[in-house]
């Protein structure tokens, strides 16, 4: 889904793209445990697949816009950061809502797996947009 937004380029390792597709199951990993577990047996834990599948797409288009006008339109990758940063906060918080209310919806385990789960996805993101765009994150890529 995501490819279709990028240029890859040859010197992207596929070791490091290995590796972020085995990090990114595991996540998926944590939050399907949340929802089948004996003890759960609900599946509203899966919901946060939704924030997952929305959260990188404002970000990818924001990059492909300043690819195509120029470095001009910060307002645009800005507003892009913020709508980001909304679906991964909510992606955090939905879980701990669903377990918090009066008559919890999920189990406080399944809130923590999902929680362990959101974590390890969003920093397979992160993996994924610094070794992909390598030359676009010029702080980040002389730290890591």
């Amino acid at each position: 889904m995501f490819l279709c937004f990028m240029n890859l380029s040859n010197d992207v390792p596929i070791s490091a793209l290995v590796t972020l597709a085995f990090t990114g199951s595991i996540g998926m990993t944590f939050v399907i445990l949340a929802c089948a577990l004996p003890d759960v047996k609900v599946w509203w834990p899966m919901i946060v697949v939704l924030f997952y599948l929305l959260a990188p797409i404002p970000t990818l288009i924001a990059r492909r816009q300043q690819e195509r006008f120029g470095n001009a339109q910060q307002s645009c990758m800005d507003l892009a950061i913020f709508i980001t940063m909304g679906l991964v906060v909510s992606s955090f918080a939905l879980p701990m809502i669903m377990a918090r209310t009066k008559e919890p919806t999920i189990e406080l385990s399944a809130c923590y797996l999902t929680l362990v789960g959101n974590t390890v996805i969003y920093f397979t993101y992160i993996g994924f947009f610094l070794t992909l765009f390598q030359d676009d994150y010029g702080i980040w890529n002389n730290t890591i």
